[in-house]
């Protein structure tokens, strides 16, 4: 009997080897993959989105833009292109959220700074402030990586459509003044084709993690 047990035990054992392989493969096949929404403007909270997009339900991207960066360099759509992007609104002299999104936004460039497809973008929401040198001041306090990292200013008009009626992610304040904002604690997850994949709040730190964890599935795909 134990002859027979040790004639047929690297069989047994190849068999074993042979079955886990098999079972993970079917496991592998059943489990479905999680996949990112693609965020149209009638998805999201009617007070983020401007009124002529509101209804819009298909085919939402990210307008084109043309904006200053912390180097005095013009940044465009094309700077972007092919790259997965978290994109944020803040100013430069905010006390209350801004810190903290900036902080998270420090560990997300940490996390992402060897990955040549990611890169950060935010913007102010008070450019009249947020000069090329104060924006080169922030950047150099927080340790905003040039090559990851672009923090953007320039025309207001142009930044709140951009929050509006591409990000999805600004309210205004109310006070009749069409370019007043009050920005939002939202991170964006844009994808290669300029799509919202996903929305996080800036000041958690669980959804930061979230946030990495959609950055790899988009990588993906």
């Amino acid at each position: 009997m134990l002859s027979f047990f040790k004639d047929y035990k690297y069989f047994a054992i190849v068999l074993l080897v042979l079955s886990i392989i098999i079972v993970t493969i079917i496991f592998n096949i059943l489990t479905p993959k999680k996949v990112l929404p693609i965020y149209q403007p009638s998805m999201v909270n009617f007070e983020m989105v401007d009124s002529t997009v509101q209804h819009q339900s298909k085919y939402h991207t990210i307008a084109d833009f043309s904006l200053i960066n912390q180097n005095g360099d013009t940044i465009t759509q094309e700077d972007y292109k092919d790259k997965i992007y978290v994109a944020d609104f803040f100013f430069t002299t905010c006390q209350t959220i801004c810190p903290i999104m900036t902080d998270h936004m420090v560990q997300i460039q940490e996390k992402i700074m060897n990955d040549d497809e990611i890169m950060l973008l935010s913007h102010s929401v008070t450019p009249e402030i947020d000069s090329v040198a104060q924006l080169k001041r922030y950047a150099i306090e927080k340790g905003v990586k040039d090559a990851k990292w672009n923090l953007v200013t320039g025309d207001k008009k142009q930044i709140y459509e951009l929050a509006r009626k591409s990000y999805l992610a600004v309210k205004t304040d109310g006070n009749g003044d069409a370019y007043d904002m009050i920005h939002t604690e939202n991170f964006m997850l844009i994808d290669k084709k300029r799509q919202i994949r996903g929305f996080y709040d800036g000041t958690k730190a669980e959804d930061i993690e979230q946030l990495l964890e959609d950055i790899a599935i988009l990588e993906r795909d």
